[in-house]
């Protein structure tokens, strides 16, 4: 990855993510280890293997712990495992989701708590479990990542739709009440960021096509595209930078 800026003050700095092993999140692990945070992350799959690769570039390695975020005991272990290695999380990245497809008609209830488990519940309980740290520490950052779906009104997974519209609301209040402890709440929205995921799953020719022709901007999105607003949301460039929401889409919607 090509290093765009440095953030001093994120050198030695504890950051958390949730699912930085794959996609996104593992540029965004590779983004804080850049500048000389220790980062520690969850993951489903085994992430051994980047973690190898991590510590051969940058000399040091990401703490990786296998958790499914649904677990919210498993999740609360891993954050103090993290903060017993690292010292108190300074930076929450909650990066992990789910935006499988489905139909209104077919989702049940064990569906219906299964996606919020996921794409908003975790959320909650993450900033939860760090926020007595970053207290004890005078400060920190939460970066909570949404998606534009849910402003495009986009059909085909109205839980997660409904998901990233919860996260933007807590982001917002979460911003209010932990203000005065100089705990900062943002939220990130990327748009169509081409993962292996994705490929795999969703990214047909047509609706590619489809996509860059509602961008301004006429590149696809990429992991690496979201990574520098990222770092620039956990450091203290942005200190008066909280409650917002931030989008990174190449010009679909438009906000303000």
């Amino acid at each position: 990855m090509k290093e765009t800026a440095t953030f001093h003050d994120l050198a030695g700095a504890s950051v958390f993510i949730t699912g930085g092993g794959s996609g996104i999140g593992a540029s965004l692990t590779e983004g804080f280890l850049e500048q000389g945070a220790k980062v520690a992350f969850v993951q489903r799959s085994d992430s051994t293997e980047f973690c190898d690769e991590m510590e051969r570039k940058y000399a040091s390695r990401p703490l990786f712990m296998p958790c499914d975020i649904t677990n919210v005991d498993a999740l609360r272990a891993c954050i103090d495992q993290a903060a017993a290695a690292h010292g108190p999380v300074r930076v929450l990245v909650n990066n992990a989701a789910n935006d499988r497809r489905h139909a209104t008609a077919d989702v049940d209830e064990e569906f219906f708590d299964w996606m919020i488990a996921i794409n908003l519940k975790a959320y909650f309980f993450a900033c939860q479990a760090v926020i007595p740290g970053m207290k004890a520490a005078g400060g920190g950052s939460i970066i909570n990542f949404s998606s534009i779906s849910y402003m495009m009104g986009n059909a085909g997974y109205p839980l997660y739709t409904g998901a990233n519209s919860g996260i933007n609301g807590m982001t917002r209040s979460l911003a209010r009440e932990f203000g005065p402890d100089k705990i900062r709440v943002n939220a990130l929205a990327p748009g169509w960021v081409l993962t292996q995921k994705q490929l795999d799953k969703w990214a047909t020719p047509e609706g590619l096509a489809a996509h860059i022709e509602r961008q301004c901007l006429k590149e696809h999105l990429e992991p690496r595209d979201i990574v520098g607003a990222t770092l620039f949301m956990a450091s203290d460039t942005s200190r008066m930078m909280t409650g917002q929401a931030m989008v990174i889409d190449g010009g679909v919607v438009v906000t303000g």
